[in-house]
């Protein structure tokens, strides 16, 4: 259906910067009318803008797919599929959902532009109509997609981040529930921690130079931290030549415990194949061995610190055993206390040792040393 369009030229906008100087902003124009298609491409590119044009639904879907658009003007009236069901198929589309729709159109109805809206539409516009009125929502729908677009990209470069110190998943939800992981404070939690620590890395460092310890040490923890990472851990921090992590916070699972002592088996394995493969590159690695503690129980998780620098870590008993469980484990030794025991006794075969008086302990605890694993992640 065509439409009188008001033959006022546009000042040009510089509307290429609205989205960015990397690139132009690309407005799709749907229209079966030729004419209106001619008004619409020659005024919006007098006015910054590139701009693609489709004469039907199907073509305008198919140059969505190829390119989404950073706004789409969508006729309604047009044959086979028309342009509520041209907006219905963008909003469907992850790579279209957010994208600008106005609805440009001889319908009048309010129903009609009720139906538009409801389907996905952002803006409607009864033909005929004044093109500095198209133009002023044409720049007000894109600078609200540049805010948009800006925070999404500040979003991954967060997301980047937080992949740096936790699973993916994990990332997610503190992105997804930040008033709730990204504040001071903490809450109790069934949690699992574990400490890995690098035996003989002391002497190593007297015999070695700084630049060689530096490698070595990044070598280690790059590849222990991937393996936090594969069994669902939060990576919590590196202290010295000890790594730690722990399962239960901020996403909590039935096997998380089971999961931790995988986790340690994974990092024995890890541990002796950089020690066998890059000894020859690396002196002295032969002589470095990985001593593991792992504990279970109640403690406090949250973010410990002040408001422009906190930790998110856990608090209390159960992880000052399971630190002084990684003390006691040897070069290749796993050591678990009687609460990880008990979470994973049918997947395990253990040494368990006399209840033994630890440092910061009053009362002797019972441990175990991981002899086998009957069932790893």
């Amino acid at each position: 259906m065509s439409a009188t369009c008001h033959d006022r030229d546009l000042e040009p906008a510089n509307a290429h910067l609205s989205l960015g100087a990397d690139r132009p902003t690309r407005i799709l124009v749907v229209d079966d009318e030729v004419a209106n298609q001619q008004v619409l491409s020659a005024q919006l590119t007098h006015a910054g803008y590139i701009v693609d044009v489709a004469g039907g639904g199907q073509e305008a879907i198919d140059k969505a797919a190829a390119q989404a658009p950073d706004l789409v003007l969508l006729d309604i009236l047009m044959p086979v599929i028309d342009g509520f069901q041209v907006c219905q198929h963008l909003r469907a589309r992850a790579e279209t959902a957010l994208v600008p729709i106005v609805m440009v159109t001889a319908l009048r109805d309010t129903q009609d532009k009720i139906r538009a809206l409801e389907v996905g539409a952002d803006d409607f516009l009864s033909k005929p109509f004044d093109l500095y009125e198209l133009l002023a929502r044409v720049r007000s729908l894109l600078r609200i997609k540049a805010l948009h677009d800006e925070l999404q990209k500040s979003n991954r470069v967060m997301h980047m981040i937080l992949n740096r110190y936790m699973a993916e998943d994990v990332a997610s939800l503190i992105l997804d529930n930040p008033d709730r992981y990204l504040k001071l404070g903490g809450e109790s939690r069934i949690v699992t921690v574990v400490f890995a620590d690098i035996r003989g890395f002391t002497r190593f460092s007297e015999h070695h130079p700084a630049a060689q310890v530096v490698d070595v040490l990044n070598l280690i923890f790059s590849e222990l931290t991937k393996t936090v990472f594969e069994f669902g851990g939060t990576f919590d921090k590196y202290l010295g030549d000890a790594i730690m992590a722990f399962f239960g916070a901020p996403v909590s699972r039935a096997d998380d415990a089971l999961r931790a002592v995988s986790m340690a088996v994974s990092m024995q394995n890890v541990f002796q194949k950089i020690v066998s493969e890059d000894h020859d590159v690396h002196e002295g690695l032969g002589a470095l061995g990985l001593g593991v503690g792992i504990n279970t129980g109640d403690a406090i998780v949250g973010n410990i610190g002040s408001e422009k620098v906190m930790d998110y870590t856990v608090i209390g008993d159960t992880a000052n055993v399971a630190r002084r469980l990684q003390e006691i484990a040897g070069k290749g030794q796993i050591i678990m206390g009687q609460g990880t025991y008990q979470q994973v006794c049918d997947n395990v075969i253990v040494e368990k040792t006399s209840r033994e008086r630890i440092r910061g302990r009053k009362d002797p605890i019972a441990y175990y040393e991981l002899r086998q694993l009957l069932c790893q992640l």
